[in-house]
């Protein structure tokens, strides 16, 4: 038989006699060893406990004070030479703004002005601690006041006891609600709610607060609603009623309030008095009043003095009366707070959790009702 050489040339390949094929190389085939079984190769899947432990047990020191405590994320990069100076005047300005504001909102609500002063002294500092926007305040608002009066007084009279310690029951119901979403980690339903929607709610608030504080305006007083048709009815109705003196000395204080704002505007050099133009008019109008003793313009009268005392919200009989409107007031927190801080968040360049912001709110509320204060969100 002849021998040729192998039409692959490689070095390390024996040469294969032509005519004979080669035989394919075959593995024999291994099991197992006896003692092992099929069901040892298939790891368990570990169940939802072990994630959530497994996760708990990767999150450092630094991780958990931030989360406990998100102050701490906004402290630690803090520039107190560039950062200061704006926030001691924007602090100023806004509590001093808060002052004429939360009294107002409180007399709407049917409560005494001074809750008004509780709900915005409390909260805030709770909320500093526990919120995670770096730029929204809260305090009492217009559309939960109307909310808290048109609630409240159909189940008891304003002038009664039991309308105070119900509105601030109503605080501690929306604070365990929005600990509630907060924790179960549902802030995630503000991405359901689109521009429009948000747009739309913000208006007609705004529209809502400001026929709602034209008594002031006018010099009569108008039907409490959260409604505008029944509002602006209640206007008409009382226009033989009008006085001139509070609508003079109001339309004095709106023009400074525009004038200031525009040359703030238009003059960088100027832009200060954007800020101080609440200020401004606040302390005008208080000088006025004070020197001139009017008596055809309404005040608010005696304020009690001293700090608010702790106490326990009571009257829990009638928490089912209320859980509506606490579950309205926390869409509202949600409508309104979140998405003004995310809006803030964007402006400034930084981003807000909407869990741990609804769990700020729920803090707050909570803290402001063991001091007097009744329900609160962005002012």
């Amino acid at each position: 038989m002849e021998w040729r050489p192998s039409s692959y040339p490689s070095s390390s390949a024996p040469a294969t006699p032509v005519g004979i094929r080669q035989m394919p190389k075959v593995i024999p085939l291994q099991h197992p060893p006896p003692s092992s079984s099929s069901s040892s190769l298939i790891r368990p899947r570990p169940s939802p406990f072990a994630k959530w432990l497994s996760r708990i047990q990767r999150i450092s020191a630094m991780e958990w004070l931030e989360l406990l405590l998100p102050c701490t994320r906004w402290i630690r990069t803090y520039k107190w030479r560039e950062y200061l100076q704006a926030d001691i005047m924007a602090g100023v300005t806004v509590g001093t703004m808060l002052v004429p504001q939360a009294m107002s909102y409180a007399k709407l609500a049917g409560l005494h002005p001074i809750y008004g002063l509780y709900s915005g002294f409390v909260p805030i500092f709770a909320y500093a601690i526990f919120g995670s926007s770096r730029q929204l305040a809260i305090g009492p608002v217009a559309l939960v006041s109307l909310l808290v009066s048109n609630t409240l007084s159909s189940i008891v009279d304003s002038t009664d006891e039991l309308y105070t310690e119900l509105a601030i029951l109503l605080a501690l119901l929306v604070g365990i609600l929005e600990c509630v979403m907060g924790i179960l980690r549902l802030g995630w339903l503000i991405r359901f709610i689109s521009h429009s929607v948000i747009s739309g709610f913000t208006t007609s608030s705004a529209i809502v607060i400001a026929l709602s504080q034209a008594k002031y305006f006018l010099g009569y007083s108008i039907t409490r609603s959260s409604k505008i048709i029944p509002l602006v009815k209640s206007i008409i109705a009382g226009a033989d009623k009008f006085s001139w003196p509070p609508f003079v000395m109001g339309s004095i204080m709106l023009a400074i309030l525009l004038t200031m704002k525009q040359l703030g505007k238009k003059q960088k050099k100027l832009r200060f008095l954007r800020v101080a133009g609440p200020l401004t008019a606040v302390i005008l109008g208080t000088v006025f009043v004070k020197i001139l003793h009017p008596q055809s313009i309404s005040v608010v009268g005696g304020i009690p003095e001293g700090l608010p005392s702790f106490s326990v919200p009571t009257c829990f009989d009638y928490v089912k009366r209320l859980i509506p409107t606490a579950l309205l007031i926390t869409g509202v927190a949600i409508l309104e707070s979140v998405g003004i801080a995310k809006a803030l968040a964007a402006k400034n360049g930084y981003e807000i959790d909407s869990n741990q912001e609804l769990f700020g709110l729920g803090v707050a509320n909570i803290c402001g009702s063991f001091f007097s204060a009744y329900p609160t969100t962005d002012c």
